[in-house]
């Protein structure tokens, strides 16, 4: 039985949204678990982020350093999404109009000076696209997770992940929670959770079985 420690992050709170998917899904997900995978022990955490510049970063590293994961998917909201967005690449920027939990509103700041412009995600984009398309997900890739602290963390996790010799780490976007009929924007929760434990389990087999052909970035 080959062992995974996988974490997934969420942000705790989004300003008019009922039902935060972003912190409903890791937690859901969390106990329910991931089938498919045969051979292999699943150990999922979760942790609940602040919309903080300063703060979200710092407690998804010390969850990271506790659990010693082999696998991080980050998520967070975009409001105005039809379905999933699995973010691509993280830019070393920090550009907001509005300000963050903490009153913070860094503008054309980088996030770490001295580092990369950006990093491209380490997720299987290619077999996570694949898996929607089997299970009726509506889904894109995207080349803008924006400069707000969705980008901030994304960078932040690259960056740390970069210097890991194999971890898997990305971001992906969700949806609002729609739980009409052929919703025009957002998803139903269950479409939600199916999701990202499609995500975990592309990026459990891709970390077993690693293949160029699974990474897809343009």
């Amino acid at each position: 039985m080959q062992q995974f420690s996988v974490v997934i992050s969420g942000f705790d709170h989004y300003d008019g949204i009922e039902v935060n998917p972003s912190y409903e899904v890791p937690r859901i997900l969390s106990q329910q678990g991931v089938d498919g995978l045969d051979g292999v022990e699943l150990s999922i955490s979760t942790v609940s982020l602040p919309v903080s510049f300063s703060k979200a970063w710092p407690l998804l590293s010390r969850t990271i350093e506790e659990t010693k994961p082999d696998i991080v998917v980050a998520t967070g909201l975009k409001r105005a999404a039809r379905g999933i967005l699995l973010e691509r690449c993280a830019t070393n920027i920090m550009d907001s109009s509005r300000p963050d939990v903490d009153n913070t509103a860094p503008s054309l700041v980088p996030i770490a000076p001295g580092r990369p412009a950006a990093y491209w995600t380490r997720l299987p984009l290619r077999a996570i696209l694949g898996e929607f398309t089997h299970d009726s997900i509506p889904a894109t890739l995207s080349s803008d997770a924006g400069t707000f602290v969705c980008n901030s963390l994304f960078y932040n996790l690259l960056n740390w992940a970069s210097a890991q010799d194999k971890v898997l780490a990305g971001f992906v976007s969700l949806p609002v929670v729609n739980e009409e009929p052929h919703p025009k924007r957002g998803l139903p929760m269950n479409q939600l959770v199916q999701a990202c434990g499609d995500v975990v389990r592309e990026s459990v087999k891709y970390y077993m079985r690693p293949s160029s052909e699974s990474i897809l970035i343009a």
